[in-house]
């Protein structure tokens, strides 16, 4: 490890002070920001920037004067560094073997070496666009010895493209090892599967750290698209639900699931359902509903609906891919704002979207512009490095003569978040631009807000047709996941349903 200059700085101001490093360049990325036993914070810092830093000034700067201090520390590579270090090693052992059977290394060749994988255990997965060339033939088996030796490891598959079937069958080929059953181990609960058979997705992290930080205690809970038990295990091991009924007709997934039940010790508070949740004989039982599918799982929203606690309502979990338009042309630094600090929706929707209930129009309720960055939060680190987010709040009624009001105050509250910022701790437009830039453009937050109310307004009128009753739909939180492409968004809309 190397000794490098850091800032020293408290917890609960260390991601405003790692901005202000990052706005300055001042911050070291090739380390990774570690915690120390007493609370405080490590942020790397660039040796060429030294001589320009005052802690003073960045106190000042984040409301907390004299509480940071320069330090030199022992500091750990960061996981894109030591996966740029795995990779030349891994290219510098291929460029050697290559040469003893006579063939030049190539820039071709240096492209076709992987630069990502995924590292189950002792198994590295690497990905499909990667040794396509023809020279490599001439090492024949070496070539798969060679790379998990360089990568550290024992097993070696390549995944290909995932099935077209109905139940996303993973495509991946064994390349060295017999034995293609995996664990993984994610916020202490432990996933085994075969790796050939059942996916597991890295990409969803964020929303399982979210999951595990929820509080269910007593809670009856419907997981719809369990998987492999991505959702269930963390609602039942950290959430601490009373009981998770899983959903899932993939019966390899299935197998999964229950070995993972077993293995977490929560298989007596499961109970496993194999098959379509649409012909699910569940009804009036369920607090909460998790819907984890994309791109969309509007299919089993009456599903979700039926499952719902007649009495008390419950809360919907919907997960979907949102697409974004493009942004304006204009900038945003020309838009006129009543209030510097903060930047508000009221562009791009220029009329609230008609809803079909029971094949009969309803206007939506009337869209009011919401406030996405605020100065007043304080700012936040956690250990599982989710910053502070907020919660946009939006009630919409549908009665049963079938007529929609809206309730909506559009207030912000601090709520826990994904890995992507979506605060900001600005004091000009400017500012607030960049964030939005470096984050999620408001284009994409007004796609993800017209989604949301329109989903609100048609769950409504699903809970209506369903027990004759009214219904009140409010929008707790939507939650950002990821992104597959500059407008495409893996999103959670968090759906209070409560009857009237």
């Amino acid at each position: 490890m190397d000794v490098i200059p850091a800032l020293k700085v408290p917890k609960r101001y260390a991601q405003s002070y790692r901005k202000n490093l990052h706005r300055a360049g001042a911050l070291d990325q090739r380390y990774s920001i570690q915690k120390l036993l007493d609370g405080s914070v490590i942020l790397p810092v660039l040796s060429s920037s030294l001589s320009q830093l005052d802690p003073n000034t960045l106190g000042r700067a984040t409301a907390c004067d004299g509480l940071c201090e320069i330090i030199e520390f022992q500091a750990q590579l960061s996981k894109k560094e030591k996966v740029k270090s795995s990779s030349e090693k891994l290219a510098k052992a291929l460029r050697d073997q290559l040469s003893s059977h006579g063939v030049t290394w190539s820039e071709d060749l240096k492209r076709d070496v992987p630069q990502r994988w995924q590292r189950h255990g002792d198994l590295v997965l690497i990905a499909e666009d990667c040794f396509t060339l023809p020279a490599w033939k001439k090492m024949g088996s070496e070539l798969w010895s060679t790379v998990a030796l360089s990568l550290g490891a024992k097993r070696l598959a390549q995944t290909r493209r995932i099935s077209k079937d109905d139940f996303r069958t993973p495509q991946v080929i064994m390349l060295l090892g017999d034995s293609s059953l995996v664990t993984h181990v994610d916020n202490k609960i432990r996933y085994e599967f075969d790796i050939t058979k059942s996916m597991f997705s890295f990409g969803n992290i964020t929303e399982k750290l979210r999951i595990a930080s929820f509080n269910c205690r007593g809670e009856t809970v419907v997981d719809l698209y369990a998987g492999i038990g991505y959702f269930t295990l963390p609602y039942l091991l950290h959430a601490g639900a009373a009981h998770v009924h899983a959903c899932e007709w993939n019966p390899d997934a299935v197998e999964a699931l229950r070995r993972n039940l077993q293995l977490n010790r929560v298989a007596h508070r499961c109970t496993v359902h194999q098959g379509d949740n649409r012909q699910l004989s569940l009804e009036d039982m369920a607090d909460r509903v998790n819907l984890g599918l994309i791109p969309s799982s509007e299919e089993s929203w009456p599903v979700a609906c039926r499952l719902l606690r007649r009495d008390t309502g419950g809360i919907l979990h919907i997960h979907h891919n949102v697409t974004s338009p493009p942004p304006a042309a204009h900038s945003m630094e020309n838009k006129p704002h009543a209030n510097p600090t903060s930047l508000h929706i009221r562009d791009n929707v220029t009329s609230p979207p008609v809803l079909r209930i029971d094949n009969r129009q309803s206007n939506t309720a009337t869209h009011t512009g919401i406030t996405v960055n605020n100065v007043t939060s304080p700012p936040m680190f956690n250990t599982d490095k989710r910053l502070a987010g907020h919660v946009i709040h939006k009630s919409i009624t549908v009665n049963s003569v079938n007529s929609v009001q809206s309730e909506g105050h559009n207030k912000l509250q601090s709520y826990p978040a994904s890995l992507k910022d979506i605060t900001a701790d600005t004091d000009s437009v400017s500012d607030v631009t960049q964030v939005l830039h470096n984050t999620c453009k408001q284009t994409d937050r007004e796609a993800w807000k017209a989604w949301a109310e329109h989903t609100a307004s048609h769950i409504a009128g699903l809970l209506r047709d369903l027990t004759g009753g009214s219904w009140r739909t409010h929008i707790q939180h939507i939650e950002h996941v990821k992104s597959y492409a500059p407008h495409i968004h893996h999103i959670v809309l968090d759906l209070e349903c409560r009857p009237l």
